[in-house]
């Protein structure tokens, strides 16, 4: 029904799309080329402060690391920009009677192309890093689609709030700050005690950046109990915020 409707206005999300690139990259220098400068510039920082204290316990750990801040960084990216597209837009649906999933679908669009040049670098730093390149790099397909329904629904459920309460821009601020350090983003969980290896196997984050260096630095394809976990995620949150789009899709009017 929701991906129904997305193709009868296809025009406008595409329009949506471009709308929201062109704004991003605005009065920018290097445009587009900040998509991949900006991680490494973090990822050159993070290397730097943390490779002393874990890069000698950990093989290929420029990879590690980048497989962390680039699973983190299009999730962070993501819920950020999803949390204000509802808003920015009261403009167009108030006037217009559009479904206003459109404009959290079009940011991440644009956030998710953003994602892909990121990627293409990462694949570079893999090759200079000598981390082999096998047939199981498909698998990265799977956690990749996970996670976009994830930020999708997380997205919409923050799109949501953040029309009723303008508080929940710095309270996710702050929980954005919490889910990094509790992503093993720098650091490794294997020698921990059980009880918070248990924490960080909630962590849906923690899990799909746990998933992509399986298959990458392990050159393995993980277990049907990590397949099962990450749909079970993202489809318990896109559902979440399916449930509130729907519930509060008349009251959004009032509050804009």
């Amino acid at each position: 029904m929701m991906f129904g409707r997305l193709k009868q206005h296809q025009f406008l999300f595409e329009e949506l799309v471009k709308r929201d690139f062109k704004k991003k990259y605005k009065r920018t220098i290097l445009g587009m080329g900040w998509s991949m400068l900006a991680p490494l510039l973090m990822l050159l920082v993070m290397k730097i402060v943390f490779e002393q204290f874990f890069g000698r316990t950990v093989n290929h750990y420029t990879t590690y690391l980048f497989c962390g801040l680039l699973t983190f960084n299009w999730f962070s990216e993501s819920t950020n920009s999803g949390m204000r597209s509802l808003f920015t837009n009261a403009g167009i649906f108030s006037k217009v009677n559009v479904p206003k999933y459109l404009f959290l679908f079009s940011v991440n669009i644009q956030v998710l192309i953003n994602f892909a040049l990121t990627l293409l670098v990462f694949f570079a730093f893999c090759a200079i890093d000598g981390v082999p390149f096998t047939w199981r790099f498909a698998c990265l397909v799977y956690p990749i689609s996970t996670m976009l329904l994830f930020n999708l629904g997380i997205g919409m459920v923050l799109s949501a709030l953040f029309i009723f309460f303008r508080d929940i821009d710095y309270l996710w601020t702050v929980a954005l700050q919490l889910v990094m350090y509790g992503s093993a983003v720098f650091y490794t969980v294997d020698k921990m005690p059980s009880n918070m290896q248990l924490a960080f196997a909630l962590n849906p984050v923690y899990r799909h950046i746990a998933y992509i260096r399986e298959v990458v630095l392990a050159g393995s394809v993980p277990s049907l109990e990590a397949h099962l976990t990450l749909a079970g995620f993202a489809l318990a949150a896109f559902l979440a915020g399916a449930f509130m789009y729907k519930h509060y899709n008349t009251r959004f009017l009032y509050y804009v």
